[in-house]
């Protein structure tokens, strides 16, 4: 019900069947024009926009972009001519006889007006200026619905999980230091000096005390915490909508979140076609070069190893040697092949070699010369190329080369308009490795444990069935129960099926390098919960951000939530993080010295 002590209606539920009577509006001034003695404001509130018409001269004078006004008028449609097919309440009007002034605003640092939405001259200032200024940014449509569209969401996935038995439960955000691959946040615990809560990273080790608590369908829209370091996907601290099942396996879990995620977009009206199709890591890795593969568009990765395995050019003399087709390249100006070059550095990469295919059928490019006379003939049938397309190749490790490859496959769909936000491409990413080396470069993620291997995932993740016998023999090759949802070259979330059996758990920390007595002091009460009938269980997380940012079709997860951190977790709103006093900082106990207790 719309009305209240300030309106009888919004703005757009002033419509033609209105015609005639009398109304009361209350919102903003979103912008004001002046014709001959008759001036025209459009009246905004957050279902949208209504016209109002002032006859009187001195009840317009004082009205300025984003003053807070109360209108009393009549409804009366447009003058034939004068409709706006492209408003709401485009084809009426409200001519003012009483305007209140509810509250004056100051001249803007940057313009929200509606009428400036899809105008050339509308440049957003800087992103510190808009965070700054995050209630004026907040008001721009954009803006409105972004968080309308995240508020369909949340009401979506809670109606779809509470029709197949769900129950909403919320877990503690200050708990105890546990590993699950980020730096922790801490909190100082002043009535126990010297002690420390943690910010939880995820609800994971309360969420599977919950399915031994025998909860056995939990869900949550979780506040997660993590301190890594900043880039424009992450924010240290997010949402994410978090799900567990017990007597579940894979498929079980994958089919719930299907039903999921498909009420999520259908909030949005878009139909999800089920299942969700799958691929394997490896084929993931091998053909796309990203473990959340890009499937609006196809150019997969060729894999020319073997092609070279003779090569007399010293740099595909590697353990991989990879290319991908830019489908009509050879017209490419040499000053861009350059600046590929600069792009690929910016990521980490040497270089990208590549070669040409000119019209003429003849193979140039700074790589053609340093190929044998064989390689050069039969390179266009292996990479499937035709007359004026160009090939770039990376050689080197396996992993950073695919790597490379992935992100100019995407880069070339970029340039070519062939990534449409409004095209949704799903696939489930499935047969996870179990463990990953600690010592690769590429890999920023903090190192669960003390030895040459962590955990892909997290330490709780179920080998698969083939490897609970085998995996701690061979760590490099064990595989798990795990599986990522992605979407548009997005990890919108992921699961696994969780260790339930204590000596499993046992096994897997002792690859980690994490020992009895660290494993009790870190998360005991797991272990011990453990030990009193735990039901297998599995689950999944989806980023909540990043699957609202993708169905928005926001380039930045910090376009979906409301009071977002900058770079380095800076908070231009507020200044956080910020000193505390002297009075504070002695009080939380932060600098508390046992040693000196003691004394």
């Amino acid at each position: 019900m719309s009305q209240t002590a300030y309106r009888t209606h919004h703005a757009t539920e002033v419509t033609e069947q209105l015609v005639g009577q009398k109304v009361t509006l209350a919102g903003w001034v979103d912008r004001r024009r002046d014709h001959g003695g008759v001036a025209f404001i459009d009246l905004r509130d957050n279902t949208g926009l209504v016209q109002v018409v002032i006859y009187d001269e001195e009840m317009a004078r004082p009205l300025r972009s984003e003053f807070v006004i109360q209108v009393v008028g009549e409804v009366r449609l447009r003058p034939d001519g004068n409709e706006n097919e492209h408003l709401a309440t485009g084809k009426i009007e409200v001519v003012a006889e009483s305007i209140e002034v509810l509250a004056k605003s100051d001249a803007l640092p940057f313009q929200v007006s509606t009428a400036l939405e899809n105008e050339s001259e509308n440049k957003l200032p800087g992103e510190d200026v808009r965070l700054k200024y995050r209630y004026l940014d907040l008001r721009r449509p954009s803006m409105q619905r972004n968080l309308k569209l995240r508020a369909q969401m949340s009401k979506a996935a809670r109606h779809a999980l509470e029709e197949i038995g769900f129950e909403e439960i919320e877990t503690p955000t200050m708990i105890k230091s546990t590993p699950e691959g980020a730096r922790d946040f801490v909190v100082p615990a002043r009535l126990v000096p010297g002690s420390w809560y943690a910010l939880p990273q995820s609800p994971q080790l309360l969420k599977q005390l919950l399915m031994v608590s025998g909860v056995e369908r939990y869900y949550q829209l979780a506040r997660c915490y993590r301190d890594e370091d900043f880039r424009a996907d992450r924010q240290p601290e997010f949402t994410q909508l978090d799900m567990e099942m017990a007597f579940v396996d894979q498929e079980d879990v994958m089919a719930m979140a299907e039903k999921v995620i498909a009420a999520i977009w259908k909030s949005a009206g878009y139909d999800i076609k089920l299942p969700i199709q799958r691929i394997t890591w490896q084929d993931a890795m091998d053909k796309y070069g990203s473990d959340k593969p890009d499937l609006r568009f196809g150019n997969p990765l060729i894999e020319l190893t073997d092609y070279f395995k003779n090569t007399p050019f010293r740099v595909f003399q590697a353990p991989y040697v990879g290319a991908v087709l830019f489908k009509g390249g050879a017209a490419t100006p040499r000053r861009q092949f350059d600046a590929w070059q600069d792009w690929a550095k910016q990521r980490g990469a040497k270089g990208l070699a590549y070669v040409v295919f000119a019209e003429n059928g003849e193979l140039k490019g700074p790589v053609a010369k340093n190929l044998s006379e064989e390689e050069r003939n039969g390179l266009k049938e292996a990479v499937g190329a035709e007359d004026g397309d160009a090939v770039f190749f990376a050689a080197g490790r396996r992993t950073s080369s695919q790597e490379l490859l992935g992100a100019v496959r995407v880069e070339l769909a970029r340039r070519a308009g062939l990534l449409k936000p409004d095209d949704f491409a799903f696939t489930w990413v499935v047969d996870f490795p179990l463990f990953k080396p600690t010592d690769d470069p590429d890999d920023d993620d903090v190192a669960v444990g003390h030895s040459k291997w962590t955990s892909m995932h997290h330490p709780f993740t179920m080998p698969s069935k083939d490897w609970i016998d085998k995996f701690d023999k061979d760590p490099e090759h064990a595989m798990s129960d795990s599986y990522d949802i992605v979407c548009n070259g997005n990890e919108m979330g992921g699961g696994s099926v969780r260790i339930h059996r204590d000596d499993i758990q046992d096994r897997v920390l002792d690859v980690l390098g994490i020992t009895p007595e660290e494993a009790a002091d870190k998360f005991g009460f797991l272990l011990e919960a453990f030990k009193y009938g735990a039901p297998p269980h599995a689950g999944i997380a989806l980023g909540w951000d990043r699957t609202a940012a993708i169905l928005a079709g926001a380039d930045s997860i910090r376009d979906v939530i409301a009071f977002p951190k900058a770079g380095g977790g800076r908070d231009p709103l507020t200044g956080a993080p910020a000193p505390i006093s002297a009075e504070q900082r002695a009080e939380t106990g932060v600098d508390y010295d046992p040693d000196e207790d003691e004394d």
